[in-house]
Order: structure tokens, then C-alpha cells, then sequence
């Protein structure tokens, strides 16, 4: 028995250092705060010999939209700017007290059941058959040791092989159900709430930085992923695992189970204290991580501007800074994660090393069998183990919780343009009418200033009317009325005699094809740049597009012809060439409204000519607004609106509006001032 005691002595430490190894949760590591946001979901169970958690990497990198601005959370619901989402101030984040935001992602797991169910019932096989094993070894130390019974010692192996095999197939099965729910669920959500995001209203964008929702679309998916693809399994697995050996310590010697069981509601309770500061502090990482992804993707957009301008170190310094203030937060909750560890693995294994100071006395006291005290300490061991994986758990929890929190903020904004409950139905066949009646409008991001103060105006189908006026004038204004970008305040905005408010926006803006000062090009092939505005487009139309926008000849030059790659926002093409791909994108579109922001004024002689033959074709038989910064363009329109302070000021032909002296006739005369054919000055509003 002395004999027995030494070996079973020396036997039990290691055991319980292998379990330890393997018998983690979750690993978090945050690697370069500022770019890489780094998770590696692993479940360092027993199976993990064989198979091993992939880490999961997500570069983030957005594209920041114009300056944020920042509203207190304190605002009321009825102040709050249109749009509905309002930026916190800082890094200030919602101190929750459960992981309910998590609660969004059960209609996902609900759509793919049966992945859940092959996970739950895998994990199940996988936690009885591990409950098995002290069974087994109390045979053996009992039984086989004792009695020196080769073949009973023979045939337990044999049935240890058996379930270590049971063990392994229903670990690998567990796996791939977890991780194809994980990714299966991820991207749904992707794809829901970039649904969601590009169906939001302009005022949305007008508050909120685009390169921190591309951190919330990326960044924190991958929480939710390493959430539902391993946290939620190893908890679940681990809470069979430790209900079962409670269960079987209260069954194998319950004097000694007492000791165990009274130090759980030491360890949990504190446990709920420390999750919360978790959470907390892994919401404000969150959100400086995306703060400092956001200007990293402005400032790579805008690489060649801050080179022209030595901007290199001042965009290093500010990008460091918000490095530096990821890696504080972050920082912050990996401090609280390690003191939530420490503290649950003190009191969980304090608790084993007390049942084994009990237990060795007993056995030495012929009261207890050494089998029995293996059994039990096998059981303690698991169930220390499994407090310790839940401890863990829920710490990544909480840190999926922040991140459910930030994507529920966007899943739950409502859109202020939106579709009436029942749409009116556009006249059919479109004609191409336009009126404004006494429409007042002021931005969200800009309420107490107007940008229209009591505009009316009618166009008629087919007519061409420019717009001029000084910068602030409101002119940009009229086209994002028109496309319903916004709602005015005040007034009625009608297209074939219909409100816009009354109908589909999709039906309304179907009407309609613009041709913008800063032309959005895609990093992807000029054909699938051109059709952009009708997708399902034949490529003999697109090729009939781009040979009316007078851009097919530079197209046949280029390596891959309309197959070729135009790199990001078209780098690889000229001025002139982005032009006429946009150009060719609205004929394309053939809608009976065009709304042109015209830009030839940044072109050289040649591009500038092959562009207004290019408009001179689009415009016919169009519908046609033109913010006119040219006075050739001036002088081909019907009529002219010249607005200033949000007003029609002057309206009239070109040599009538000269006679009258106004305002005009001021700008008019400043472009010959400054040489013939030279720039209006209307910048956007």
C-alpha cells in the first residue's frame, strides 16, 4: 500500500499538469492594435494532440468618409440628427451586465439547426466518454495493480483505446460542426449588415466614419465567429463536463465533495464582477482599434496628397497616436482578463489541492481506496478544469458581447429614406417633369443652417437647364433632393408630377442617371465599371455605351481592352478617361433624367473636347440638370437658374441675364476677367 501511495502520489502532479496543457479554453491575443486584429479560438482539450484551432486573421482597413462629427450620447432622442445612430463621445462604451446583445446572433443559429444540433450532440459524446476515464483508472489501480492480473490490465487498455478512438471521432465531429456554424453564421451577418449599411440614409454617413463600420463589418464579425465556432461549444462543453464529475465526486465520496462544491460560489460570484470589466474594457478596444483602422484607410486613400505635401511624418505621428491608444484600451482588458484567470485558477486548484490533502490521509487511514481517491481526484480535476474553461469563456464572452453590441447598433438602425407602407406606382410612360415647390431643407450634420429656403422650380421633359451661382448657393443640394438622398423639411419635391415621397426609392431612382464632379470608379474592370448602372447588361451594350461616351477608343488601347483591371478609384485611368467611363455608365442606364455635375473644367483641350461630345450625345432628348462651370455649357442650355443663399436669385437666357447686370453677369464677367472659357466657381454643397 506504501508502495502505492508513492507511485499514486507522484502519478497525480503530472496528470494534472498534462490536463492543465490541454485543458484550456480560449486564447486571445490583440497583435499590431492599430492594423491586425488577431483571435485565435482554440480548444486545447484532449483532441487537440490531433487537431488544433486555426488563428483567425482580419486585416482591417476602411476608407473614411468626410470629418466626423461628434455627438453626446446624452442628446435627446428627439435632437439626435437624422439617421439615428449617434457616435459616442471618446471611447466611452455601455457597461452591460449579461451578454444579451449576444441574444441577436440565436436567429442565425436558428437558420442552420442542424449544424447546432450534430455540435451538441458531438460535444456530448465527447464530455461522457471523457467521464468515463476515472471509472476505468479506478478499476485498474484497484483491480488489475492489485491483484497483478495481466489480463484484466490487457483487456482495460483495450476498452481505454476504444474510447480514446470514441473520444477523437466525436472531438473531429464537434469541430466541424462548430466551425461550419461559425462561419456559416459570420456570413450571414456580413452580408446583413452590409445590407443594412448601403441602404442607410446619406445623413447616417454624414456622422459616422466609413472606416469604422468597415471595422464593425470585419473586426467584429470575427468576435461573433470565434464566439459561435468555439467559445459556445468549449462552454457547453465544459458544462457537462464539470455537472457530470460534480455528480459522479458526490456519488464516489460525498464527505470530500463538500469541500469542492462550497468553494464554487467563491469562485463564480466574483467571476460575474470580473466579466463585466471585461466587457467594458473590450468595447472601448474595440472601438479605438476601429478609430486608428479608420484614418490608416484614409490616409492610405489619400497616399499620393500626403506625399505631395511631406505628410509622412505628421500622418506617422497621428497614426502611432492611435496605435498607441488601441494598444491601451487593449491592454487594459487583457489585465482584466489575467486577473479574472488568476483568480479562477487559485481558488479552483486551491480547492484540488485540499481534497488531495484530505483524501492521502484517509487512504493512508485504510478508509478510502486508492482507486477511490484517483476516481475522485480525476473528477475534482475535471471539474476544476471545466470552472477554470468556463472562467475563461466567459471572459471571450463578454469580448463578443462588445462586438454584437457595436453590430446590433447598426442592425438596428432604421433607415430615415425609406419606401412608403404602400408605394405609388411611377407613371408609365416616364417623361422627365421636374418640380420643387417651396422646398426648405437644412443637413442633419448642419441644422441651423439652410441650404434651400423656399426653392420652386419647374423643368420640363426634355428641356436643359444649367444651374450657377457661387459657392454655399445650394446647388449641389438640388441633385441630393432629387435622389432622395434626403427628405425636405419643408415642401414638395415632384418627378412626372408624383411626390418622391410616395414612391419606391429604387422606382425613383431608376429615372435617373448622374454624371458627378468627383467620379467614383472601382477597383474592378472597366466593363464591370461601365454597367455598374445595369448589371444584367449585355456586353455589346456596354461596348455601344462606352463607344457613344467616346471612350471606346482608349479602352481598345489598354492590355485587357474592357477586361482590364483600373486598380483603386481608377487610379490607372486619366481625368478625361474617368470621365467618359462615367458618362458611358449613365447612357448606359438610359434613364429620361440626367443630373450632371459637369467637370470638364480640370480636363486638358483634347479630354475637355472628347467629353462634351460625349455629354453633347447624353444630354439629347434627355431631361437635364447641369451645375455649369463653363460657359460653353452655359450657352447650350434652354435656361439658366442662377441660385445664391439657397434661392433662385435670376432666371433667364445667357444674353438676358448679361443685360440684367446681377449676379450673373458678375460671374460671367470674372471668367473673362480670367481668360475666356474659364471656371464658374461652384464648388459642392
Amino acid at each position: 500500500m506504501t508502495t502505492l501511495i508513492v507511485w499514486y502520489s507522484g502519478w497525480i502532479p503530472a496528470f494534472i499538469t498534462i490536463f492543465l496543457e490541454f485543458q484550456g479554453p480560449i486564447v486571445a491575443r490583440h497583435c499590431d492594435f492599430g492594423t491586425e486584429h488577431v483571435n485565435e479560438a482554440a480548444d486545447r482539450s484532449w483532441p487537440r494532440l490531433l487537431n488544433s484551432m486555426p488563428c483567425l486573421y482580419m486585416k482591417v482597413c476602411g476608407i473614411t468618409s468626410a470629418a466626423r462629427k461628434t455627438y453626446g450620447p446624452s442628446w435627446p432622442l428627439r435632437d439626435r440628427p437624422i439617421g439615428g445612430y449617434v457616435p459616442r463621445q471618446g471611447n466611452q462604451a455601455p457597461e452591460r451586465k449579461s451578454v444579451q446583445p449576444l441574444a441577436a446572433v440565436l436567429p442565425y443559429v436558428r437558420r442552420y439547426r442542424r449544424f447546432a444540433i450534430g455540435a451538441a450532440i458531438s460535444l456530448t459524446i465527447a464530455a461522457v466518454t471523457t467521464l468515463t476515464l476515472p471509472l476505468a483508472v479506478r478499476r485498474m489501480i484497484d483491480y488489475g495493480f492489485s491483484n497483478s492480473d495481466s489480463a484484466f490490465i490487457n483487456t482495460y487498455f483495450s476498452m481505454l483505446m476504444v474510447l480514446a478512438i470514441v473520444l477523437a471521432l466525436a472531438s473531429a465531429a464537434r469541430y466541424y460542426f462548430v466551425i461550419s456554424l461559425g462561419e456559416r453564421i459570420v456570413a450571414d451577418l456580413r452580408r446583413d449588415v452590409f445590407a443594412r449599411v448601403t441602404g442607410l440614409s446619406a445623413a447616417f454617413f454624414d456622422v459616422n466614419q466609413s472606416g469604422e463600420i468597415v471595422s464593425r463589418l470585419t473586426a467584429d464579425t470575427t468576435q461573433i465567429k470565434s464566439a459561435v465556432g468555439a467559445t459556445a461549444s468549449v462552454a457547453l462543453r465544459n458544462l457537462i463536463l464539470c455537472l457530470g464529475a460534480i455528480g459522479m465526486m458526490i456519488y464516489t465520496s460525498p464527505k470530500l465533495s463538500s469541500l469542492v462544491i462550497a468553494a464554487i460560489p467563491l469562485i463564480v460570484f466574483p467571476l460575474v464582477g470580473f466579466g463585466r470589466s471585461v466587457r467594458r474594457r473590450s468595447r472601448q478596444a474595440q472601438d479605438t482599434l476601429a478609430a486608428a483602422s479608420a484614418f490608416a484607410g484614409e490616409a492610405i486613400g489619400a497616399t499620393r496628397t500626403v506625399q505631395a505635401f511631406n505628410g509622412e511624418e505628421s500622418a506617422n505621428r497621428r497614426f502611432g497616436a492611435a496605435v498607441e491608444e488601441a494598444y491601451g484600451a487593449a491592454r487594459a482588458a487583457i489585465r482584466a482578463r489575467s486577473a479574472l484567470t488568476a483568480f479562477a485558477i487559485t481558488m479552483v486548484f486551491g480547492s484540488v489541492v485540499a481534497v488531495l490533502w484530505f483524501g492521502a490521509r484517509d487512504v493512508l487511514n485504510g478508509t478510502l481506496s486508492a482507486g477511490t481517491l484517483s476516481q475522485f481526484l480525476l473528477y475534482s480535476v475535471f471539474a476544476a478544469g471545466s470552472l477554470g474553461a468556463l472562467s475563461e469563456v466567459w471572459g471571450e464572452l463578454s469580448q463578443a458581447a462588445g462586438a454584437a453590441e457595436r453590430l446590433n447598433e447598426l442592425l438596428s438602425e432604421v433607415p430615415q429614406i425609406r419606401a412608403p407602407e404602400h408605394p405609388a406606382a411611377m407613371p408609365v410612360p416616364a417623361r422627365g417633369a421636374i418640380a420643387f415647390d417651396d422646398v426648405h431643407f437644412a443637413y442633419p450634420a448642419r441644422p441651423d443652417y439652410k441650404s434651400l429656403k423656399g426653392l420652386s422650380l419647374a423643368v420640363e421633359p426634355g428641356e436643359t437647364v444649367a444651374i450657377v451661382g457661387p459657392s454655399g448657393a445650394g446647388k449641389s443640394t438640388v441633385f441630393s433632393m432629387l435622389l432622395r438622398y434626403y427628405d425636405p423639411n419643408m415642401g414638395t419635391v415632384r418627378i412626372d408630377g408624383m411626390d418622391i415621397r410616395s414612391v419606391e426609392p429604387k422606382d425613383l431612382r431608376d429615372r435617373i442617371a448622374i454624371v458627378p464632379q468627383d467620379v467614383t470608379i472601382f477597383a474592378a474592370s472597366v466593363h464591370d465599371n461601365i454597367a455598374f448602372s445595369a448589371p444584367e447588361a449585355s456586353r455589346e451594350a456596354v461596348q455601344a455605351a462606352a463607344i457613344a461616351a467616346q471612350a471606346d477608343e482608349f479602352i481598345a488601347k489598354l492590355d485587357r481592352g474592357y477586361d482590364t483591371l483600373v486598380g483603386e478609384r481608377g487610379v490607372t485611368l486619366s481625368g478625361g478617361q474617368r470621365q467618359r467611363v462615367a458618362i458611358a455608365r449613365a447612357i448606359l442606364r438610359d434613364a429620361p433624367i440626367l443630373l450632371l455635375d459637369e467637370a470638364t473644367s480640370a480636363l486638358d483641350a483634347e479630354s475637355e473636347t472628347l467629353v462634351q461630345k460625349a455629354l453633347d450625345g447624353l444630354m439629347r432628348e434627355r431631361t437635364t440638370l447641369v451645375i455649369a462651370h463653363r460657359l460653353a455649357t452655359v450657352l447650350k442650355a434652354n435656361r439658366i437658374l442662377v441660385m445664391d443663399h439657397g434661392r433662385i436669385v435670376e432666371e433667364g437666357t445667357h444674353a438676358s441675364l448679361i443685360r440684367q447686370g446681377g449676379l450673373y453677369a458678375k460671374l460671367a464677367r470674372l471668367q473673362f476677367d480670367h481668360g475666356a472659357e474659364g471656371l464658374f466657381v461652384a464648388s459642392q454643397v
